[in-house]
């Protein structure tokens, strides 16, 4: 039997080889930009399945334009706040996503934000590019010490987690907020859960990892940025919208704390106005998971998924479980 099939985006090799062997008329959308909304919703209509990126909104006018035959959806993310996942299992439509992959990958990419925001790498990179280095100084970009400071975890799950076993070589002392207790990093790091507002005033260095839903959508805004301390950094490597992104510029300007590093934007790929002039901020374009290996494996898992929709098989990496009752 035949599938019609839709990606909705060039995908790392290893997984269009997936999805082609099984689905030789699979339709890939080839240009490299996010899939305006209006072609997509004409290239989905009549697929059996469609594998997604978190950038596509799976809602329900998406679900009803590809029509009653729609068996799977395979996000190639290991969020999937982008999918109605709700009204999908209500239609029977199963889920799948790419978790536990990308965890090392997100988790070294926290660090790297971590330390170019606190020694200022990105200012001095382009202080140095503009031929402004004459010679060393002594108060030339002084930055925060990151060795023996305090690390606060916000959702320690696998990558929170991953972030605060890392810090054993910085000898810091770790507090967590999650609604779970962590034993491993208690256990291995001596980490301290404690509520959020404790974390905030405490931590030199803040690590956003938590989920996006409607309890941690602007978790952190004006009240708790205000809470930190004049010389605390905040990196943000989960979602933008769990961070106020215009309380965070106006705390940036005003220097109410020293820094952010963030990989993630409240309405990506829009910045909020001012957010570009913070010198005392490093920005990427959300490039957590992107290295090689790990961008490769998810296509695998993603095409796998799919694959396995397809089939009527259960999907490797499920969401929506009762999709199958």
């Amino acid at each position: 039997m035949s599938h019609s099939v839709y990606v909705t985006s060039i995908i790392p090799e290893p997984g269009i080889q997936i999805v082609k062997d099984f689905c030789p008329d699979a339709e890939v959308y080839s240009e490299d930009q996010i899939h305006p909304r209006d072609l997509l919703l004409e290239k989905i209509k009549g697929r059996d399945g469609v594998l997604t990126l978190l950038t596509d909104a799976v809602d329900k006018e998406f679900m009803d334009t590809v029509g009653p035959q729609l068996k799977v959806i395979s996000n190639y993310a290991v969020g999937y706040n982008n999918i109605d996942v709700e009204e999908a299992t209500r239609r029977k439509i199963v889920v799948g996503n790419t978790p536990g992959v990308l965890t090392d990958a997100t988790s070294d990419m926290a660090w790297a934000l971590l330390f170019s925001t606190a020694r200022r790498c990105a200012e001095s990179d382009k202080f140095t590019r503009a031929g402004k280095f004459h010679g060393w100084r002594p108060t030339l970009f002084l930055g925060g010490d990151i060795t023996g400071r305090t690390l606060g975890i916000i959702g320690a799950g696998r990558i929170g987690a991953s972030m605060a076993m890392k810090s054993v070589g910085f000898r810091m002392k770790v507090l967590y907020f999650d609604l779970n207790e962590n034993k491993e990093m208690e256990e291995t790091l001596g980490a301290k859960k404690v509520d959020l507002d404790t974390l905030l005033k405490e931590s030199d260095f803040v690590s956003v990892h938590t989920i996006l839903d409607d309890t941690t959508r602007h978790l952190i805004g004006k009240r708790e940025l205000g809470m930190m301390k004049k010389s605390a950094y905040i990196v943000n490597t989960s979602r933008g919208p769990v961070i106020d992104e215009a309380a965070l510029v106006e705390a940036l300007k005003n220097k109410t704390i020293a820094g952010a590093g963030l990989d993630v934007y409240e309405d990506e790929p829009e910045l909020k106005p001012g957010l570009i002039e913070c010198e005392n901020a490093v920005l990427t374009p959300h490039i957590a998971s992107a290295t090689i290996w790990t961008r490769g494996r998810m296509a695998e898992m993603a095409a796998n998924n799919l694959v396995a929709g397809l089939k009527g098989e259960r999907p490797p990496n499920l969401v929506n479980p009762e999709a199958l009752d």
